[in-house]
């Protein structure tokens, strides 16, 4: 090939525009419907829990490598987001970048949680590494839809157990939070006040103490959720190796 027909392609290679937006969402969603079974959608509400109205019946560990051959794209996380499909936010949450997510974009997912799954996913593999995750704890807390106070207890417990670089003082200040949001009697709010607390009390041998001593106040309360809560904490912590130090 001459020299100038191959500059004239190198150029026009180079030149070439990157794949849409809307490509990519387009070829997430074929991805995760080839990976699609019948018989796991319909196992989703009953044997996990996890209802939602728009799911292809996907394995968790497809997900992941789907979304471990796309990387971080901000762009993409959001566009797959807004497709309404499960499995496809569940993506989005594993390949946001959680530098460009903003308070708003957390806000606004958070008031779409549908089940636990993508609550927690959302939790765990985003919104405790941005910047904004302690502001949304104390934030959610305080609302009373299902899932977003479930969101707020979750970001609680993935920061109790990813955040290595904070200090005792937030989650001291956090348990004040757990004793309010312990009488909660919806089964997947008092299951994530459990969790978080329970993840304070294995941090450090301070936060132990700290936090079976709020347990044990919540094991004496006359509210029976509270009183759940309490005991299931008081049980797990006496029998953790942060008490054992």
């Amino acid at each position: 090939m001459p020299a100038k027909t191959r500059r004239a392609v190198t150029k026009t290679a180079k030149a070439a525009p990157p794949r849409s937006i809307q490509g990519g969402v387009q070829d997430v969603l074929a991805a995760l419907k080839r990976r699609g079974s019948a018989k796991l959608r319909a196992e989703m509400p009953a044997r996990y829990g996890i209802h939602t109205e728009k799911a292809f019946g996907v394995a968790m560990r497809d997900m992941q490598t789907i979304a471990k051959g796309i990387g971080t794209d901000h762009a993409l996380a959001l566009a797959l987001w807004d497709t309404g499909w499960y499995e496809a936010r569940m993506v989005a949450a594993m390949i946001d970048d959680p530098a460009q997510v903003t308070a708003a974009q957390m806000d606004r997912w958070c008031k779409s949680f549908d089940n636990w799954a993508i609550c927690d996913t959302a939790c765990f593999k985003l919104f405790d590494r941005t910047p904004h995750a302690w502001d949304k704890v104390a934030q959610w807390a305080g609302k009373r839809e299902e899932f977003v106070r479930r969101g707020a207890f979750a970001l609680l417990w993935s920061l109790a157990l990813h955040d290595k670089r904070a200090g005792d003082a937030p989650f001291i200040e956090a348990l004040a939070l757990i004793e309010r949001g312990a009488s909660d009697k919806r089964d997947l709010v008092k299951r994530s006040v459990a969790m978080a607390l329970r993840a304070i009390g294995i941090r450090n041998r301070a936060l132990n103490a700290a936090a079976r001593a709020v347990a044990q106040r919540l094991s004496e309360s006359q509210d029976a959720a509270a009183q759940w809560v309490g005991r299931d904490v008081l049980k797990k912590l006496r029998s953790s190796s942060a008490a054992k130090r």
